[in-house]
């Protein structure tokens, strides 16, 4: 038998036969007592005092976040790139150094710049990829609440963003993208002129995630991780319906999508930060295993 929807509350509803229960998020409208496992509540990163020792961890984290994304297969040449606000001088933030590759980024590879686009600390090569700067400097400054940006040319993601749409609420994951989510809808080759990176940062709006139009996929974080999952998870999504596309439309079909409601719901539960950072540890866990101590260096 189908499970019960938020469109159809179940009898058991906290005694309120009108709203759904929220003891069991995943499962809109089940009441409380069918609810026998609860979702726990996520732990959160860590704090810290000491605004230097911050950031000397947040910059591992960082060289950490490079190596995922070399791992996943996210560089294409010198392209790409993962920013960091400062926590020491939140009006500048970090960067990988242009050519060097994301599986090689160490800590102490990393560069710091200001937002006239000055290198001002940082590793040996402190080349700055000029759209780093554009894109990121931009969003850093308009989004005081984001930490971290990602942008690179994932195969699957600049794929999806040759269609020029949004994405499909058609599976659980693509649910944490629900309203939070926009389309670029411009192309003016490598963004090189501060108004593209203005405009970008204006269209991705309070958004996390945005898809470039002809280009690839950026998104955002009130963490290195959250910006890191979201990044790879809208990737995974562009895949999915990709091929959910591909095969309905094969078969003279069209997907079946989420209703607003139950992605509303959903969203509750996997498309918060603080979802966004706990869904990234085990990522980060596994390359902190495989390469040691190598990008804490």
């Amino acid at each position: 038998m189908a499970p019960p929807s938020a469109m159809s509350p179940a009898q058991d509803t906290n005694g309120d036969d009108s709203k759904p229960s929220t003891a069991a998020p995943h499962e809109p409208g089940l009441g409380e007592s069918k609810a026998r496992v609860q979702m726990p509540k996520f732990p959160g990163p860590p704090s810290f005092a000491d605004k230097y020792a911050e950031r000397d961890y947040l910059k591992g984290r960082l060289a950490a976040a490079f190596r995922i994304f070399g791992k996943r297969g996210y560089d294409e040449g010198v392209t790409g790139h993962i920013t960091l606000r400062d926590p020491v001088q939140p009006d500048t933030f970090w960067v990988n150094p242009f050519g060097v590759a994301f599986s090689l980024i160490r800590k102490d590879d990393l560069i710091q710049v200001d937002h006239d686009g000055n290198v001002i600390d940082g590793g040996k090569v402190r080349l700055l990829n000029a759209a780093a700067f554009m894109i990121h400097g931009a969003l850093h400054k308009a989004r005081p609440d984001v930490m971290c940006a990602a942008h690179s040319h994932s195969i699957y993601g600049r794929a999806f963003c040759s269609l020029g749409r949004k994405l499909d609420m058609i599976t659980q994951d693509s649910c944490s993208f629900h309203n939070d989510h926009v389309l670029y809808e411009s192309f003016n080759g490598i963004v090189l002129a501060e108004k593209e990176g203005r405009d970008i940062a204006a269209c991705l709006g309070d958004k996390k995630a945005a898809l470039l139009q002809n280009h690839g996929l950026l998104t955002v974080g009130e963490t290195i991780e959250a910006a890191v999952f979201w990044f790879i998870s809208l990737d995974k999504c562009c895949q999915a319906q990709l091929a959910a596309d591909a095969a309905a439309g094969g078969r003279g079909h069209e997907t079946v999508k989420i209703d607003d409601e139950d992605a509303a719901f959903t969203y509750k539960t996997i498309g918060t930060p603080k979802a966004g950072w706990f869904s990234a540890k085990p990522l980060f866990d596994v390359i902190e295993k495989e390469c040691g101590a190598d990008f804490l260096q």
